[in-house]
This record gives structure tokens, sequence and C-alpha cells, in this order.
């Protein structure tokens, strides 16, 4: 009697065989996703894996669940009966390049849980994979994207790789990009250029900030300003990068700056003054040193030293320097282990600089920002104890007081 229904109307056979089909389809995915996905994840609830959600996220559990209904499809549309046989092919080749693709997703998650995993380590950050996992997700949509091709258009997938030789060429161009970034991550990863959290500084990208991302093809930085520039990886290679881990590893950060004296402040001390600094905790010893230095230099002159151009003195610059360096090497702010040094620079029409150069024993930009004012807020207030001025340009109240002195 079925075979007479279905003799006698074909296209509503066929009809209810592919309603039939269909709801078999989804019966299969909400067995698979209902019971066996909730059974394995209450399995997997006694493990790591399963009591993690950030792992969980990625669905890999849900994915390869997809592939069910697929299966169903494929070996089911050969039952229906009077579909033509090119049909059959169609489908079954669609579901078969649905079920790659779905494998291919399945595996692109299970590389993010790697990435998750492995970034939980606390050396992730000194050599980030997230550049390979890239580079290896890129390969495993390109070979299910080979293998759907040739499923669909029912060849093998040796014909395919056959003429990937002669399209190399234009891969190449097409993922050139990718290459080059791939080479360039290897090259920064194998020299340890650049980690995720140092802090760089690259002028011609507009970047000065810290590194929050290193990717396959670009890494982001996060600037001082909070905008976040992102850099081609291979212009890390390329150009002028300026790392200041060395500066945050070695924990003291270089002060470097001048103080622009008014030469025509500069001059020799005169007794009272030797004397007045003299009382001072960070000159006693020094002029003490440098007086009987002095004498005895004069004393060795005879009667030329009843000129005073031939005879050796003490200049407020000289103590100055001598005292700015005691000051630093007692500085509480000031690192003791590194370079501590007071020079002069060549004389500028802005004056002569007088370069103080040492390092803050901090990396921290506010406390080093607080220890180089502080140390030259001190220097700016005690200039005028030694005579000396520091050179300014003339302002609007200069040339009033100027304009008001009688011809």
């Amino acid at each position: 009697m079925i075979s007479n229904f279905a003799d006698i109307h074909p296209i509503l056979t066929t009809g209810i065989a592919l309603l039939a089909l269909g709801f078999a389809a989804l019966f299969a995915n909400y067995v698979v996703k209902a019971l066996l996905v909730r059974t394995l994840n209450r399995v997997l609830a006694f493990t790591a894996f399963g009591r993690d959600p950030e792992l969980r996220r990625h669905g890999l559990i849900e994915r390869l669940a997809n592939v069910m209904p697929a299966l169903v499809v494929s070996a089911g549309i050969a039952l229906v009966p009077n579909l033509p046989a090119f049909v059959v092919v169609v489908v079954r080749n669609v579901s078969s390049a649905f079920m790659i693709l779905t494998v291919a997703m399945a595996i692109s998650a299970a590389l993010n849980i790697v990435d998750t995993t492995y970034h939980r380590r606390p050396d992730a950050r000194l050599k980030p994979i997230k550049g390979y996992i890239q580079v290896v997700k890129i390969a495993v949509y390109v070979i299910a994207a080979l293998l759907m091709i040739a499923t669909l258009i029912d060849r093998s997938p040796l014909i395919l790789l056959s003429g990937l030789g002669a399209m190399a060429a234009v891969l190449i161009l097409v993922f050139q990009d990718t290459l080059l970034s791939l080479v360039a991550g290897i090259q920064i990863s194998s020299t340890d250029m650049v980690r995720v959290g140092d802090w760089i500084e690259m002028p011609g990208q507009n970047a000065d900030g810290d590194i929050v991302e290193i990717a396959l093809h670009t890494v982001k930085v996060q600037n001082f300003d909070k905008t976040v520039t992102t850099i081609p990886i291979r212009k890390l290679v390329t150009e002028p990068v300026k790392n200041w881990r060395g500066m945050q590893e070695a924990g003291g950060r270089r002060i470097k700056r001048a103080l622009h004296l008014d030469q025509t402040s500069i001059r020799f001390l005169d007794n009272e003054e030797e004397e007045r600094l003299s009382r001072l905790d960070r000159l006693e010893t020094y002029l003490k040193h440098k007086q009987e230095e002095l004498s005895e230099w004069n004393g060795r002159l005879g009667e030329r030293a009843r000129i005073p151009a031939n005879t050796r003195r003490a200049t407020n610059v000289g103590t100055f320097r001598a005292y700015v360096e005691d000051y630093l090497r007692n500085h509480p702010g000031v690192h003791q282990g590194m370079s501590i040094m007071v020079r002069q620079l060549p004389p500028q029409p802005e004056g002569l600089p007088l370069e103080i150069y040492c390092f803050a024993n901090t990396t921290a930009w506010a406390r080093y920002e607080g220890t180089q004012s502080d140390i030259f807020d001190h220097l700016f207030a005690i200039l005028p104890e030694f005579g000396l001025r520091v050179f300014q340009s003339p302002t609007g109240s200069d040339l009033q007081v100027l304009s008001r002195v009688p011809a």
C-alpha cells in the first residue's frame, strides 16, 4: 500500500521523506547537544578545564557536535525516493564540506584554548605565541578550503594540490604581508626585542607607551594619553625602536638636565665668601682641601703671587659644581650605584650649561618626576648663595623696567 501511494504521489512522497530527514537531523542535533554534550560537560566539570569558564567560552565541544546533523543528512539523503542522482551528490558534497568547515572551526577553538592556557604561564609575556597560533589557524583554514572545494566539485584534493605550485606566485602576493609579518615575528621572538608590557618609543609611528598585544600582523601600543597605536610588526624590525625595558630592569632612570647660568655672574670668590660658604656642611671639606691646594700652588710663585692674575683662586661656579655633586651623592632619591656627574657644557648664547647627570632610584614616572623636580627646586633656590644667576631671556616686565630708566 505504501509503495502504491509512492507510485501515485511521487512528489508528495519525496517531500515527506525530505521533511523526515530534516527532523532526523534536528533530532540528532538535539540529542548530541542536549544529552551527549551535557553529559560530557558534567564529566569535565570535575576537571580544571570544565570548571574554567574562560576556556569553555571557546565552544570546542559545541562546534564538534555540529558535525552530527550534517552526518545524518549525508547518510540519509540517498534514502529519499525519486531524487535525481546529481541532487544526492550535491547534498552529500555540501554536507561533507560543512563537516570539514565545522572540524576546522573546532581546531581553531582548540588553538584558542592553547593560547589562553599558555598566557597564564608567568613567562608567557616574554615569548607570546599568538602570532604562531594565527599562522597555524591560517594553515588550517587554507587546507579546509582546499578540501571543501575538492568535495564540492567531487574531485580528489590531490588535483588541486598539484596545481598549487603554479599558484605559488599568486599566493606569495596574496600572503605577502603575512609572510613578512611571520618572519618579523620570529626575529622579534628569537632576539627578545620587545615583550608585552614593554615601554617602547617610535616617533615615526606616533607611538610612545606600553605594548598591550603582539599579534601576527600588528603590535598594539597604548600611549600615555590612553590612545592606542597599531604598528605593523615588520616596522619593529625595519625602523628604529627605543625600548625602555633596560631602564626598568636596572631600577634607575636617568636625569640629564642642565642649568643655564648667566656667564656675567661667574667670578672669583673673595675671602669673606669663602669663609661663609665653608660653613656649609656640603662644602666644608671641599673648601678646606681646595684652600690647601691653592695655597701650596700659589706659594711656589714667589714674588709673582703679588699679581692676582698669576694666582689660582676658587670660583663661585666651581664651588657650586662641588656643592651640587655632594648634594646628589647624599640625596635619598638618587641611585648611588649609578653614574653621578656634574659637568660644564660648551657656552651657548643662552648661558653656560651646567649639566646634572645622575639616575633616580625609581622607574615610576610620577616618583621620577618628583625626584627630578625636588633636585632642581633646591638648586635654583641655592644659586644666589654663590653669587650666580640663571640665564633668562628678557620678559615684558624687564623691558618695562628698562623703559623707565632715564637716558
